[in-house]
């Protein structure tokens, strides 16, 4: 019996920060005590290696650091957080309220860009690139 494994990657798109953010430039999450945040994590991981990540290895690591898996739970642990739908980072904190763009290139390799900038706004205007909203906060 195979299970169907879900992915949260995008190939060739832009994520654009939620309509309704009160973000007016990218902003690095701040730390919350011992355990760092999500969103911390998340930008951690992409702002230190642009290009390196796809969402699914993103999600799934923040994932492993705050369930503190060793690396030899990595593969069964991530067929099965995988084996469930999980929220793209169209719902990340960094898109939603921190006020980054993630640009995911055709291998699904991500990085972020804060709204401020120049690259943010090329790629908004990139006839080539899908572009796709982060989910707003508030319904």
């Amino acid at each position: 019996m195979n299970t169907k494994i879900h992915t949260t990657n995008y190939q060739d798109t832009f994520i654009e920060v939620a309509t309704d953010t009160k973000a007016v430039n990218g902003t690095k999450p701040p730390s919350k005590g011992d355990k760092k945040s999500i969103a911390k994590l998340q930008y951690e991981l992409i702002a230190k290696h642009p290009y390196q990540y796809t969402s699914d290895d993103v999600l799934f690591q923040v994932f492993a650091e705050r369930n503190d898996l060793t690396t030899a739970e990595y593969k069964q642990a991530r067929e099965q957080f995988f084996s469930k739908g999980q929220a793209c980072l169209r719902a990340s904190p960094l898109t939603k309220t921190y006020g980054f763009g993630v640009h995911c290139d055709s291998h699904g390799k991500v990085a972020i860009y804060g709204v401020e900038t120049q690259a943010y706004e090329k790629f908004v205007v990139d006839g080539q690139l899908k572009k796709v909203k982060a989910m707003r906060s508030k319904r």
